[in-house]
């Protein structure tokens, strides 16, 4: 599996949430394109001092993607699967 390094702000247009109430993008728009998710994968929280960051991985059924969530609605598209 190749993968792309993109790590580009994107715009993510459908919400859910969680078992745990921890909401994550269904769907995101990148360079007009929108890909919708059919499942939610492995997840971890990173902590930089009082910073912390979330990091998930998406599939569309096709690709896998990597997100993170920057806080106050700001996601950023890290990579995804070719």
């Amino acid at each position: 599996m190749q993968t792309s390094n993109i790590n580009r702000q994107v715009n993510v247009t459908r919400m859910s949430f969680g078992r745990d109430m921890r909401a994550y993008p269904r769907a995101i728009e990148l360079e007009g394109r929108t890909y919708e998710f059919v499942d939610r994968g492995l997840s971890c929280t990173v902590t930089r001092g009082a910073e912390k960051t979330h990091i998930l991985t998406l599939s569309d059924g096709h690709r896998e993607f990597w997100l993170r969530d920057g806080g106050r609605g700001v996601w950023t598209l890290l990579g995804m699967s070719a």
